[in-house]
């Protein structure tokens, strides 16, 4: 499922998240003019696994350098694909959050949710050399705070149907997000002990459950709309 926009409009201008999806973009563009020095530039400041459990046991480089890239990774991208497909569930699901968070709120809880996520696949793969890079593990808890917050907002959907056929569905958030949370949560438990897995389905699990809990524990009331009924709506 794909989902295309929800009918969800926020009272606030989403500034975070058009700010979050230029930042992102800006960096992508950045590691495109880097050429032969992209890997290097990745393995320094991508999360590399090994490099923090390495500077716990071993303190071959203070903590602090290693756990670093654990923030910057959250503004690179392997591809423009991996770019386009988490920018543009930020650019769904973030307005309502930031709505409900507040600005300032809403940033610090995209960068709380993005270290979270971090640390689950770093819990799950503490051995690996491998540079983890991308925004997802932060937008899943977007996610995550969304589905807590408003789990039965409509999310227009594009639903594939076997074999060939596509239908677009409103659907509840709760079911949407639900389903990509499950798909995540499999995903991560087949590949656990395998070597290499492409992509961090356990960060994406860490993210979302962070979010969830958190908008549900300290989730700000919504806030209270006025009668006009003139929203700004993405």
């Amino acid at each position: 499922m794909i989902p295309l926009r929800d009918e969800n409009p926020a009272s606030l201008t989403p500034v975070v998240t058009r700010v979050l999806i230029a930042i992102n973009l800006a960096v992508f563009l950045y590691q495109l003019s880097l050429g032969p020095q992209l890997r290097e530039f990745l393995f320094t400041w991508g999360m590399v696994p090994e490099r923090i459990t390495l500077a716990l046991q071993n303190h071959d480089e203070s903590l602090l350098t290693a756990v670093l890239p654990a923030f910057t990774s959250m503004f690179l991208h392997g591809g423009w694909m991996h770019l386009i497909g988490n920018m543009w569930y930020l650019a769904i699901f973030g307005d309502n959050v930031e709505d409900r968070l507040g600005h300032f709120g809403y940033l610090l809880f995209y960068l709380a949710s993005g270290l979270a996520a971090a640390a689950v696949h770093w819990y799950t793969n503490s051995d690996s050399r491998v540079p983890t890079v991308g925004a997802s593990g932060a937008i899943a808890g977007v996610l995550g705070a969304y589905a807590a917050a408003y789990p039965g907002a409509r999310v227009i959907t594009l639903v594939p149907l076997f074999p060939i056929f596509v239908q677009v569905i409103a659907l509840p958030a709760l079911v949407v997000l639900g389903l990509w949370f499950v798909l995540q949560f499999f995903s991560g438990f087949l590949t656990l002990g395998a070597a290499g897995a492409g992509i961090a389905f356990w960060a994406h699990v860490g993210g979302f459950a962070f979010g969830f809990l958190v908008m549900k524990l300290f989730g700000a009331a919504p806030r209270p709309r006025e009668p006009s009924g003139a929203w700004v709506e993405r």
